[in-house]
């Protein structure tokens, strides 16, 4: 039999596309998904299950959304390598078809629906899929499984030390054995480099303009740290981080979902098509702030703003409180009735003399493990979830107020999976 799952956005279309797909000989046509964060959630579900869960075939209607057809099938086409997958459109035209096949289609089926054209690209795809599934795990170059899971870091304005949070957080789910990418999309001022003691020409930029990013060319643009994370870092020219789109960013993401257990962003604090593509693809968003007025404000229209262009509800952030006193006039719980977003339970304390040398030689790896900024800063790792031991110590920068637990919204292609 062969499985067949369908993402249509439209109502009478999905019935259409249902009926007649019921009418194929050893079809096995699976109830409709509505959007494209529902294709990737259904598909990622099933990988994680087993390989030979997945249907064999994938079709997507033109009218998808909210992300556009092509690039869905871009990343169903990297993300889930066993799936053929067919367009469905009203345009015929050479010129599709030829888009088509270059984002990973297997086929394209005219609309109206016609019987025997689509009976004979379901039949060809399923058979592309099961000749897939054959050799799969011969081939090192391929991208299987679910994906790992996406963390971005962002600060309410400069100088809050986001950079330092994704620094750690990244350092801290690496030492707990979890593959780690620590990924510099504040394109064009991005610091990672600086902050570990990096010289590496390759940037993400050299990502931007491949149709189809392998492992191999993967590689070849991150930078093995001697703390054995990868990184991937923002171009040296600023003005290159313009070359970055946000259809780019989606690609790169997936690819290093698809690579790593756990990838870190950091999103810097401007707001740009690139940028907001990683948020609104990552699992959890980290919105970095400290404890006075101004910064407090910044994070409430960071936040509106990213609610207004439907990238990120408040409830889904997590606002990490950092340079935190106990004598502060502004709480966490303040921080929270105010941003709207979630607080972390864990709170950075203002302690930069422990961070002072470790920043001005660049190599953060170094901070001492008796650094309070550090504990904390781990302490948060696993409170997020990132690390294989996610309980967090009573250390330093533990808030122990009685706010009670915060819920961690991890979320899959934009939507809400659920809490931790």
């Amino acid at each position: 039999m062969t499985r067949i799952l369908p993402a249509v956005g439209d109502a009478d279309a999905a019935r259409s596309v249902t009926t007649l797909l019921s009418q194929l000989p050893e079809a096995e046509p699976a109830g409709p998904v509505g959007d494209s964060t529902s294709l990737i959630d259904t598909l990622a579900r099933l990988a994680g299950e087993s390989i030979d869960e997945l249907p064999e075939v994938v079709l997507v209607h033109e009218r998808i959304g909210p992300v556009p057809a092509l690039e869905l099938i871009r990343e169903v086409a990297l993300r889930f390598p066993a799936v053929g997958v067919i367009l469905v459109t009203a345009d015929a035209s050479p010129g599709l078809y030829s888009a088509a096949m270059d984002s990973g289609a297997r086929g394209l089926v005219g609309l109206p629906l016609s019987y025997e054209e689509l009976a004979q690209r379901v039949q060809a795809a399923a058979a592309w899929s099961v000749g897939v599934r054959r050799h799969l795990g011969q081939s090192s170059d391929v991208f299987t499984g679910p994906g790992g899971t996406v963390l971005t870091v962002s600060g309410a304005k400069g100088g809050v030390g986001a950079t330092t949070a994704a620094v750690q957080l990244a350092l801290a789910a690496r030492a707990s054995g979890m593959s780690t990418a620590l990924a510099d999309f504040d394109l064009q001022a991005g610091d990672v480099a600086s902050y570990l003691d990096v010289q590496f020409r390759r940037s993400v930029v050299d990502l931007a303009g491949i149709q189809d990013i392998s492992p191999r060319v993967l590689q070849d643009a991150v930078f093995s740290h001697a703390s054995g994370i990868g990184l991937l870092l923002a171009p040296g020219e600023g003005e290159r981080g313009e070359e970055v789109t946000d259809r780019a960013v989606r690609q790169i993401v997936s690819a290093l979902r698809n690579r790593y257990e756990v990838v870190v962003i950091d999103c810097g604090t401007q707001m740009t098509g690139a940028n907001a593509a990683a948020i609104e693809m990552a699992d959890t968003t980290l919105m970095v702030t400290t404890p006075d007025v101004i910064a407090v404000r910044a994070t409430k229209r960071m936040v509106r703003l990213w609610d207004r262009l439907q990238i990120r509800k408040a409830e889904e952030t997590v606002t990490l409180i950092n340079r935190y006193t106990r004598n502060t006039e502004i709480q966490p719980p303040l921080v929270e009735r105010i941003t709207g977003t979630k607080v972390a339970r864990t709170v950075v304390p203002a302690n930069f003399k422990e961070l002072q040398s470790a920043v001005d030689a660049g190599r953060m790896q170094d901070l001492e493990s008796k650094s309070t900024v550090k504990q904390a800063l781990w302490g948060l790792a696993g409170e997020l979830g990132i690390v294989k031991t996610a309980e967090v110590a009573e250390k330093p920068g533990k808030y122990r107020g009685d706010r009670g637990s915060v819920g961690i919204r991890r979320r899959r292609g934009g939507r809400t999976e659920g809490e931790s």
